[in-house]
């Protein structure tokens, strides 16, 4: 509906929209059989009319006719067919076109004044008509002659019981509709807004799950990419003695079978983690984005204990499967973890379980033990409350990654492993020098996410990454990270 009282063709919901300006098809016919039954009244009424006024009868049929039919428009220009039905008023014709036109009008979006101002003149045209209709019909009783306020009283009880009705139930009517689509209107917001949250909730999980996928594959990256790759070095060590130092060539494969258990041990914990997390996760949805770092505390202690036996006899690699074994099976009894297949499947350890800061010496003397001159210095010291274990796990994570690039991009090259404590802050610096001349790679391939790894455990936690080569043709990785 306009400001002029013309109504916007829209169709109720699952209703098949109407020809013209009506909205549905019922709608059509109400308006089609209100105006056949108006057009007859005013027909009869025009035809009084002529004979009273002395018109000739065919003027005051055509004007019933026309006036009739102004019905159809009531829900297009209500303004316009009770404007109709006021003028003709005075004619004593159209009175189912004046309430019929009212209650349209009230129903309307026009605005208030303009219904009541219709309204007053509708109720005005009424009273006068009726005044003299009544007066002249008790004039015509010899009988009965009441005064002039009799009259008036019974003309205006006639005008506004002819008038009010109809205004006051379409504007019930109106408000109630009004009321109804609004309801419907925040319904159809509020279900727009769940959509989009739906949506939304979808676009995180989907984010999530990639993250997630990324997270892993960093930790695999990091968990067993160093150990294979000393697995590699020291292979090709054992090959390079075999026959010239044969004593020599035994402790080699004597590290070799250590470092594959080590490995082994690292990715059974790994996928151990992965099938925990499926089995638990509709009942648990505390978060696991931690758990693989925590895991490495088993690997990390028989890693300290394989390094400080040296060479690493039998007794010493039965011990590390025992104890990899008891703390799969240890686990179990709180709640986290369980023993299949013969591997052990070790949930989240304790915070504080992964590397630290502390087994940075035992990994500086795997790679040296793996031939490489490795440098270690530490400036300063901790303070007394540490640093988080995250910070600890992810410095200890960088030198790793660092030392196992120089095994495959530069063998031979010597390498200096700087450690700072600072104030609220700890930085790790890795560079080593070029690669020495006749020194044979061995061959270990390289997928490139070395450094974005780094890069994303330093940045994640707020800290800074650098990396590069140097002016001596050397390559250098900085890492800040905050302490606290």
């Amino acid at each position: 509906m306009t400001a002029t009282g013309a109504i916007e063709a829209t169709g109720a919901r699952d209703a098949p929209a109407g020809p013209w300006w009506w909205p549905r098809r019922r709608s059509a016919v109400l308006d089609v059989s209100l105006a056949a039954v108006s057009t007859v009244e005013t027909a009869f009424e025009g035809l009084d009319f002529a004979h009273d006024t002395g018109l000739p009868t065919w003027a005051g049929l055509l004007l019933g006719l026309v006036v009739g039919p102004v019905l159809l428009l009531r829900r297009r220009w209500p303004v316009a067919v009770v404007l109709v039905s006021v003028a003709v008023t005075p004619a004593q014709m159209g009175a189912l076109l004046g309430m019929i036109g009212l209650y349209s009008l009230a129903v309307s979006d026009v605005p208030r004044r303009v219904i009541g101002l219709l309204a007053g003149m509708a109720v005005a045209g009424t009273l006068v008509s009726s005044f003299f209709t009544i007066r002249q019909d008790v004039g015509g009783e010899p009988d009965f002659n009441p005064p002039t306020w009799f009259v008036l009283v019974m003309a205006v009880a006639v005008a506004l019981v002819v008038t009010a009705p109809p205004v006051l139930w379409g504007l019930y009517v109106g408000a109630r509709r009004r009321l109804v689509e609004s309801l419907r209107e925040r319904a159809d917001g509020l279900e727009r807004e769940l959509s989009l949250l739906a949506d939304r909730a979808e676009e995180r999980a989907e984010w999530a799950r990639n993250e997630e996928r990324t997270r892993i594959a960093r930790e695999m990256h990091d968990v067993v990419a160093h150990r294979v790759s000393l697995m590699v070095v020291h292979a090709a060590a054992l090959q390079a003695v075999a026959l010239k130092d044969p004593e020599k060539a035994s402790r080699n494969a004597g590290l070799v079978g250590d470092m594959g258990r080590q490995a082994l041990t690292e990715l059974r914990e790994m996928l151990g983690v992965l099938r925990t997390g499926e089995g638990s996760s509709g009942r648990s949805s505390a978060p696991v984005s931690d758990e693989p770092e925590r895991l490495v505390a088993v690997a990390s202690k028989a890693k300290a204990k394989a390094a400080g036996s040296g060479a690493g006899g039998p007794g010493v690699r039965s011990e590390v499967s025992v104890q990899v074994a008891e703390a799969g099976a240890g686990s179990g009894g709180s709640g986290g973890g369980a023993v299949r297949g013969g591997a052990a499947v070790v949930t989240a350890e304790p915070e504080g379980e992964g590397p630290s800061l502390a087994e940075l010496g035992d990994l500086v003397g795997q790679s040296r033990a793996a031939g490489m001159v490795v440098e270690l210095s530490v400036d300063g010291a901790a303070g007394e409350a540490g640093y988080p274990s995250g910070v600890e796990q992810t410095v200890y994570r960088v030198v790793q990654e660092a030392l196992t690039n120089v095994h495959k991009h530069a063998p031979g090259a010597e390498v200096r492993v700087r450690l700072a404590h600072r104030e609220g802050e700890v930085a790790v610096q890795v560079e080593n020098g070029p690669s020495e001349r006749g020194a044979a790679g061995v061959g270990l391939p390289s997928g490139g996410n070395g450094l974005v790894g780094m890069r994303e455990r330093v940045t994640g936690l707020g800290g800074v990454f650098v990396s590069g080569a140097t002016e001596a043709g050397g390559f250098r990785v900085s890492a800040v990270l905050p302490g606290r």
